[in-house]
């Protein structure tokens, strides 16, 4: 079933090419808006906390801190091109995260055994969720959160309510750990992940099909695209990256504990929502999402630079996500009413004879 209806609102080259540079100012700020803000942002932190902000520490901060907010993001949008959501991602980083450590600590796995166990329940979860999505006909929300649940509980049940702990390996550490030109690792592992994603969803016949599901799912069956397949395939996907996103919070965090997890569920899911009202509103997208997770992290950070306590992060994550869903619906229902407005041009009439 569907979840989350997807219609892009880009601007056409046809479009853009019939307008005033007043026009295309106008008609593309919505468009790029979220990322001139972004820009803004970071230059106004950087102007009112010259000390600490602009820095590279800082910087470090903002990547260790954020990288799995990002991947998760990112693992959120598959469904979601798709017209489907996966709450799966929030509740399923708790029960990985614990197994890629207790797996090496209580059954004496190597570490590359365990991450590899643990991606492939990852993708195994996302592939029964794909099931009650569309063999079930349940609701992806309904399903997604259902199996989360599970997840979560099956945790619980696994570390007994206590910390798993143990001595695990330098190379287990190396994942998260490891500096490239003085930033972490995670960083190239995400923005990797990133232009992999890209040119699969924006260039590859695989990635227009996704997005045709998204659009119109009866429209797609009926143009000869496997809906339920590639609906699967979605949700594996997005199983797997949330699993190797578990990975890489055990090896920062190095000890597992079923009560870490839960808090990346909102802003995973508020960065890929803001994905979609940025570069291409209307439509949850790579680079989207990227901005959306950046923003958080400047806002968050510059805030709690200026002393914010505890509770900005959640709201400035509640603020944000209201405020660029309320833009982009704007500026569908401008696009809307521009596009009844516009006059209908008639049929010219030939007076040449038709050929028999």
């Amino acid at each position: 079933m569907q979840s989350i209806e997807s219609n892009a609102l880009e601007p056409t080259r046809s479009e853009l090419s019939a307008m005033s540079f007043g026009q295309k100012i106008q008609r593309l700020l919505p468009v790029y808006g979220l990322v001139i803000l972004t820009a803004l942002l970071i230059l106004l932190f950087s102007i009112l906390l010259p000390q600490t902000f602009p820095t590279m520490l800082n910087l470090r901060s903002i990547i260790s801190d954020k990288t799995i907010i990002a991947i998760l993001s990112l693992a959120a949008m598959i469904p979601m091109a798709a017209g489907r959501i996966d709450l799966t991602i929030g509740y399923g980083i708790v029960l990985w995260h614990v197994l890629a450590i207790s797996l090496q600590t209580m059954f004496g796995l190597p570490w590359p055994v365990a991450v590899l166990v643990v991606i492939l329940l990852g993708a195994f979860t996302g592939f029964l969720n794909g099931l009650l999505v569309e063999i079930a006909k349940i609701d992806s929300f309904i399903a997604t959160l259902g199996t989360g649940t599970v997840l979560y509980a099956i945790a619980l049940w696994h570390t007994g309510g206590r910390q798993v702990v143990g001595m695990l390996p330098q190379g287990f550490y190396a994942l998260n750990g490891t500096m490239v030109f003085g930033l972490p690792i995670t960083g190239i592992y995400v923005l990797a992940l990133a232009f992999v994603m890209w040119i699969v969803l924006e260039y590859l016949p695989i990635g227009r099909y996704i997005y045709a599901i998204g659009a119109n799912p009866k429209a797609a069956a009926l143009n000869g695209i496997p809906v339920r397949r590639f609906v699967i395939g979605a949700f594996v996907t997005s199983g797997t990256l949330a699993a190797v996103a578990g990975v890489l919070l055990a090896s920062k965090l190095r000890i597992g504990q079923a009560s870490v997890g839960l808090e990346y569920l909102l802003p995973a899911l508020v960065g890929a929502f803001l994905g979609s009202t940025t570069i291409k509103p209307g439509r949850v997208n790579v680079w989207g999402t990227m901005i959306g997770v950046i923003i958080l992290a400047v806002g968050i950070a510059g805030i709690q630079q200026f002393g914010g306590s505890f509770y900005v992060e959640p709201l400035f994550n509640g603020v944000t996500l209201l405020v660029a869903i309320g833009i982009a619906g704007y500026a569908q229902r401008r696009r809307s009413h521009a596009g009844r407005m516009a006059p209908v041009e008639k049929p010219q009439l030939s007076a040449a004879p038709a050929e028999k």
